[in-house]
């Protein structure tokens, strides 16, 4: 292949953004080359790849933009340590029904009792799973909402719950 349509390539994925396309086209190339792959075949793997590195980028988007404090995952909770109320929830969180069924749960309890952990893990979860979160705490929304009433932004940030 020459320079030239190295080049055409790599200013094409650029504007097309399609970022594995054009960090590594070459290597694809040169792949599909070596393993006589058909046309069909190369488009769709280099296609399929490009898929991927989307999801992948949506999902840690949506991790970003969720504003969580810091990153703990529900399977790395300690069950056994949890009070015996949350030990039976915890599971049935898990699934995210309550999500699909557009319930909202409130953790509540003394501190270090593993509410941020589940909340934050339930989180994350649910970005990986394609939701949209936002982490937040009471003292913080308290503050938001006096703060938006003052500014006269108050239905604004009703509208970001309601999504």
């Amino acid at each position: 292949m020459s320079k030239e349509f190295d080049e055409k390539i790599f200013c094409l994925a650029k504007e097309l953004k399609l970022p594995y396309t054009s960090k590594f086209f070459k290597d694809d190339i040169s792949q599909a080359n070596t393993e006589s792959k058909s046309y069909e075949s190369f488009l769709f793997d280099i296609l399929e790849k490009e898929y991927d590195l989307r999801k992948e980028n949506a999902i840690k988007n949506k991790i970003r933009n969720a504003k969580f404090p810091y990153k703990k995952y529900i399977e790395d909770l300690i069950i056994d340590d949890l009070p015996s109320d949350a030990k039976n929830k915890v599971t049935a969180f898990s699934s995210l029904d309550f999500v699909e069924k557009g319930q909202n749960i409130i953790l509540a309890g003394n501190p270090g009792t593993g509410k941020s952990h589940i909340a934050i893990g339930l989180g994350i979860k649910a970005c990986v799973a394609g939701y949209s979160v936002l982490f937040t705490t009471i003292p913080l929304l308290v503050n938001e909402l006096k703060e938006s009433r003052s500014n006269k932004t108050l239905r604004t940030f009703e509208h970001r719950f309601q999504k």
